[in-house]
């Protein structure tokens, strides 16, 4: 320090003079940082800017806004939102220094404090980009006071934050008239564009704007803003913003702004992600523009037509296989049909399945082993303790194949199978899937959801069905961006038994195919399966390819049904116009079959190996370490008389005269289905009458009453209960007792009434062959 002074000349008094001057300003420096300090702490400036809510599609294109919670238009801004153009120009009107002050300029408040005493009323403010953002910040009333609140809080912004936060936030709050704030909103709202995507004049013309919001006003005032526009062209021009050449461009152009409805596409997701995202000002959807574009138009349009036959409501959902990103989603045909619940979330709604979970009932029995495509199935009345499901055209073929009885929607065999697995496993995987209404009930649930007996959700079944067409990995669905950061997965089936069921899924010709598909459309090549509800209240259709899975609901959110509403010819037509519109050549891309999958050949008429005297034998898939292995037993050897008279076992079987025959090996139920209905079978012979042998094998089945229930008589009337069973193939008559006491006998099939009485009742079922069965109910009378 002293060299210093000296170099100056300057003696030890004046240097201890100049020492403790510098000594002082240090101090006050220092004061006056922890009074900054201090109050920073005591009074930290919360900025707390209520956002219109954004909504953007996953290339940044905005779909939907949403009015900020004080009902203005104010949306924030990004740095891919600035362009250059705009940052310069912003700065050289408002705060050429702002790079380098400290958010005061004291240089600017110098030159408005002399400009304004030699003019004698204020002709220039010094307030900064970072004072005025303060201001815009939290408006108050200008007073000397307030100037000195805003001076401190432009300090605590340059504190705790960025440059290009502070302008960031400048131009999220600048005013442009009305309830307009900001240059994004105004942007859109008056150029129906992102502010990226301004031309020059354009960008010039929302910079002048918000020093005289009122007297240029957007829209009204277009041609003050023009003249305005054109002089700052001139000025930027000569500060190096634009050349020549681009300021003669952009002036004469023409100002096109008017003031344009806030972006409203994909409404349903929109308000959707706004809910569940309250916080956020911008949301990064998954939706892609084009996909959503073409499919909201479909569904309209389609929609429209069916309104005439009393069908109103539409729902729509597009899943890229891939990536698990929904691509398309439209929750209602019409946002605005407030006749018809138009702002009801279809995708979202709980509504009854149908038959459209039938598929994971039978890929989850491939896995188990207890089918294979080719296994038989009996198709006939059933009663599974009280609940009796009948198919939907209350017809019944007897036997069937288990890819037929999937790819006809048959509900006998899909509840048999679900029985089989037993309807907790099913209900557990379908939690597991996502399922959350049935999570909720599945302490409720039984055979009956296979046939739609529970609440789900369009986007979880779409869900469900993209598990297929990724080999059986379920992943939750995306709908934004930061969705992809989370990458759950859970197996609910195998990749064998998914490709199984995609090629059933495939098969063109079956019920549900819409009436005159082949004039209408191209038909696609894709997995499908519909659904009807009871009283046709919600029509499914759910289809997959190797690009896309897509479901499609219609019907009616008041649960009207309609007479036409049917999965295939309604949903279906739906289905298949989206495919061909999305992915025309999806057929050119198919799955593979995966490793562990295989062919073996298999009886025709049972579906399992063949035996000895199995002719007839088809090619079925198969899974080597899961699939039933047993052999073909559909015919039994017989002994019976040489004029087929009687039949003979073990223990009667005489020493000659008697021969060897091969005899269908039906199973009691469908005997007794054949028997109802008249059918012709190869019925063995009856019994030697002689034999005193009493057989247990096969005894009869009694399928009504249920046994262990109670039933409930009216008191005083007279009323019946029904007798019947299912009995071999080697049954001529059924014998019935009540309380051991001989009541009627009866040809198997043949029903039989009695009229209860109060209390515990034992029914018993003999056959002709001594075999018998038991029950027991029990009788009120209320």
């Amino acid at each position: 320090m002293d060299v210093i002074l000296k170099h100056f000349s300057i003696n030890s008094i004046d240097s201890e003079r100049l020492y403790k001057w510098f000594l002082r300003v240090l101090a006050a420096i220092g004061c006056c940082l922890g009074l900054f300090i201090f109050l920073d702490l005591v009074f930290p400036f919360r900025l707390n800017i209520p956002y219109s809510q954004l909504i953007a599609a996953s290339d940044s294109t905005p779909l939907h806004a949403l009015l900020a919670r004080d009902d203005k238009w104010r949306m924030k801004m990004e740095p891919s939102d600035i362009s250059l153009i705009m940052r310069r120009a912003f700065i050289e009107k408002e705060d050429r220094w702002f790079y380098w002050h400290i958010g005061v300029n004291p240089f600017a408040i110098v030159r408005a404090a002399v400009n304004n005493v030699l003019h004698g009323k204020t002709t220039s403010g010094a307030s900064t980009i970072t004072m005025q953002t303060a201001r815009l910040a939290e408006p108050k009333e200008r007073t000397i006071w307030n100037k000195i609140i805003e001076v401190f809080r432009a300090l605590q912004l340059e504190t705790h934050y960025s440059k290009q936060q502070i302008l960031e936030l400048y131009l999220d709050l600048v005013p442009y008239g009305g309830n307009i704030e900001g240059t994004k909103a105004a942007s859109l709202l008056y150029f129906g564009t992102m502010p990226a995507k301004l031309s020059p004049a354009q960008t010039i013309a929302l910079t002048i704007i918000p020093n005289r919001p009122t007297s240029l006003a957007l829209g009204k005032n277009n041609d003050s803003i023009v003249f305005a526009r054109n002089r700052w062209l001139v000025k930027f021009a000569k500060s190096g913003i634009f050349t020549q050449n681009e300021m003669q461009s952009a002036i004469t152009e023409p100002l096109d702004a008017v003031r344009r409805n806030p972006p409203g596409i994909a409404r349903h997701i929109a308000v959707r992600l706004a809910r569940e995202y309250p916080q956020k000002p911008i949301i990064y959807s998954t939706i892609v523009p084009s996909v959503q574009q073409k499919v909201q138009n479909l569904c309209s349009n389609y929609s429209r037509n069916k309104a005439l036959v009393g069908i109103y409501n539409a729902s729509v959902i597009v899943v890229n296989n891939a990536t698990g990103e929904v691509e398309g989603y439209v929750g209602n045909s019409d946002f605005d049909d407030n006749a018809h619940q138009g702002q009801v979330d279809g995708v979202i709604a709980v509504r009854s399945p149908g038959s459209a979970l039938k598929p994971l009932v039978y890929a989850m029995a491939f896995d188990k082993g207890i089918i294979t495509p080719k296994t038989v199935i009996t198709d006939v009345p059933v009663n599974f303790n009280g609940f009796s499901p009948e198919n939907f055209n209350r017809k019944y073929n007897g036997l069937v194949t288990a890819e037929n009885a999937l790819a006809y929607s048959l509900n006998v065999p899909a509840v048999k199978i679900m029985n089989e697995l037993h309807p907790e496993a099913v209900v557990k995987t379908l939690v597991n899937a996502g399922f959350r209404q049935i999570a909720a009930d599945k302490n409720r649930l039984g055979l009956s959801v296979v046939l739609g007996g529970c609440g789900v959700r369009l986007e979880e079944m779409v869900s469900l069905y993209e598990a297929f067409a990724r080999g059986g990995a379920h992943h939750s669905l995306k709908y934004t961006l930061d969705d992809r950061l989370h990458n759950d997965s859970a197996r609910i089936i195998s990749p064998q038994a998914a490709y199984i069921l995609a090629e059933i899924l495939t098969k063109p010709l079956r019920p549900d195919l819409p009436r005159n598909v082949e004039s209408s459309f191209r038909l696609p090549k894709v997995a499908w399966k519909t659904g009807t509800s009871y009283g046709r209240r919600d029509a499914w259709s759910i289809g997959y390819n190797k690009r896309y899975t897509i479901g499609v609901w219609m019907g009616n959110f008041t649960g009207v049904g309609a007479p036409d509403l049917t999965g295939a010819d309604i949903a279906t037509p739906l289905l298949f116009a989206i495919f061909n519109t999305l992915d025309y050549a999806g057929s050119n891309e198919w799955f593979f079959p995966p490793k562990g999958l295989d062919f073996r050949y298999v009886c025709s008429e049972t579906g399992r190996l063949p035996a000895d005297f199995c002719s007839n034998q088809v090619m079925d898939y198969y899974i080597p370490s899961k699939s039933d292995s047993k052999r073909c037993e559909h015919r039994k050897a017989v002994f019976i008389a040489p004029d087929s008279s009687i039949s003979y076992c073990g223990s009667c079987l005489p020493e000659n005269g008697y021969v060897k025959a091969f005899y269908q090996n039906l199973p009691p139920e469908l005997i007794a289905f054949y028997e109802s209905e008249h059918i012709s079978y190869s019925k063995i012979p009856n019994h030697n009458p002689n034999c005193n042998r009493i057989l247990t094998e096969y005894p009869p089945a009694i399928t009504s009453p249920i046994g262990n229930k109670t039933y409930i008589l009216e008191r005083g009337e007279k009323q019946e209960l029904m007798l019947s069973c299912a009995a071999s193939n080697d049954v001529s008559t059924i014998y019935w007792y009540i309380n051991d006491k001989f009541i009627a006998s009866a040809k198997p099939g043949k029903s039989v009434f009695f009229t209860p009485v109060s209390g515990e009742i034992k029914i018993s079922c003999s056959d002709d062959k001594g075999r018998n069965t038991d029950i027991y109910i029990h009788v009120e009378e209320r």
